[in-house]
Formats: structure tokens, C-alpha cells, sequence
């Protein structure tokens, strides 16, 4: 039996929802998935529809979540769906909700020098997963994305702030993380701060971490 992925997107145009969940629909796919794609937040208000998934991904930027909706997700994950996602479509997808931001694992509060940064991507060799095993170290150029996280993530990959000077660089080195995991009740959560425009998944780590992500996510 195929697992069932929901794919909600919206917000922000420049974040390129409908490019990016071309992207993301295309590699569940290639896994075997059967995959929904909604253009409206509505598709969270059906409780069980919900909990009839393997896996949620969010990609919605900088939108409003009622509380109905919000608590609907929170209730299939935390019964075992799980929820994976990137960049603002995940973590900054709803800056009034601190319910989606408990469940989520981290809201992005900056990217310094914005669009165009060229950083290192550090994936933690002292915590071993599947989702970063064999991966190496490598180079981006987009925003590095500086969020506020739960201090209950396992963090499996980092990146080192500042590369761009501001009021944040007198307190010195941060290692801020790109990638992590959590759980949310039976529910596994995956996210990569990567994905400010599709083409960064054009960089084959960036594409592989958003595929294991997904299959260590789903149920």
C-alpha cells in the first residue's frame, strides 16, 4: 500500500511555493508515495483526513493559522504522521502561533546579508543518523537562516555565524543548526533551514537531506 503525503502550500511568493512543492512531490514519488497537494489551509481542518496521512509537509510562508487548523496538525502528528518541511515554509510559516512553533521546533528570526550568502553547511559526524550518513560538508549561497530552537532537537547539521558582520557579531562565534529533528508525540518532525528558492535543491546534499528527511519523517 502506498503512504500518503499532504503537501499544503502558500504565503509568501518569494519563497517559491509552487516551484518548491514541484520539487518535494517529485521526490516523494520517486519513493513510492501518493501525493495531495493543497493550495488552501482548509485541507488542515479535517482532523481524520489528517491523520490519514504518513506525512504533512508545510510550505507556507509568513501566513495566519487559525488555532482549529494549528491543533488539527498538532493532533495527526502527535498520533503518528509525520511533519517535515524547510526554510520559512516550515518555520516561519505562521509567527502567530506559538503552538506550531512548539510542535515545529524553531522559528526563524534572521538571515544576515540575506539572499546570496555564501556559507558551510557542517553536518555533525558526532551524531549519527540516516538522514546525514556518508554526506559531507558543503557550500551554499543563499540566506543563512539564524532561528531560535527548541533546545529538545537533535541537531544534524550546522552552520557557523557570522559570515556576515551586523549587531549580532560582537557575541562572537554561533554555531546556529541547518538541519534537525524532533518528535511530536508518535510523530517524527524533520527540518532543513535550506530552501529560500527551489533551486537550491539544484546542490545534490541539500535534494538528498530533504529525501531522507522525508522517509525517516514519514510513518
Amino acid at each position: 500500500m502506498k503512504k500518503q503525503a499532504l503537501l499544503f502550500r502558500g504565503g509568501w511568493d518569494g519563497h517559491e511555493p509552487v516551484p518548491v512543492s514541484e520539487v518535494f512531490a517529485s521526490l516523494l514519488k520517486q519513493e513510492g508515495f501518493c501525493v495531495e497537494i493543497s493550495d488552501t489551509l482548509d485541507v488542515l481542518l479535517d482532523t481524520e483526513r489528517l491523520m490519514q496521512n504518513d506525512l504533512i509537509v508545510p510550505i507556507w510562508t509568513m501566513g495566519e493559522i487559525s488555532a482549529e487548523q494549528c491543533q488539527s496538525v498538532c493532533t495527526a502528528v502527535e498520533s503518528g504522521c509525520g511533519l517535515a518541511g524547510c526554510h520559512g515554509g516550515m518555520c516561519d510559516a505562521f509567527r502567530n502561533s506559538t503552538e506550531w512553533q512548539f510542535m515545529t521546533g524553531s522559528q526563524w528570526v534572521a538571515h544576515p546579508g540575506n539572499d546570496g550568502t555564501d556559507y558551510m553547511v557542517h553536518i555533525k559526524k558526532s551524531t549519527p543518523s540516516p538522514i546525514t550518513e556518508g554526506l559531507s560538508d558543503f557550500a551554499v549561497c543563499s540566506e543563512q537562516y539564524y532561528i531560535h530552537v527548541d533546545p529538545a532537537v537533535c541537531v544534524l547539521a550546522t552552520t557557523t555565524f557570522p559570515v556576515i558582520d551586523g549587531p549580532h557579531a560582537p557575541n562572537g562565534k554561533a554555531d546556529v543548526p541547518v538541519v534537525y529533528t524532533k518528535y511530536w508525540g508518535r510523530g517524527r518532525v524533520f527540518y532543513n533551514s535550506l530552501g529560500h528558492h527551489a533551486d537550491v535543491f539544484d546542490i545534490p546534499e541539500a535534494r538528498e537531506l530533504m529525501r531522507r528527511g522525508f522517509l525517516w519523517a514519514a510513518r
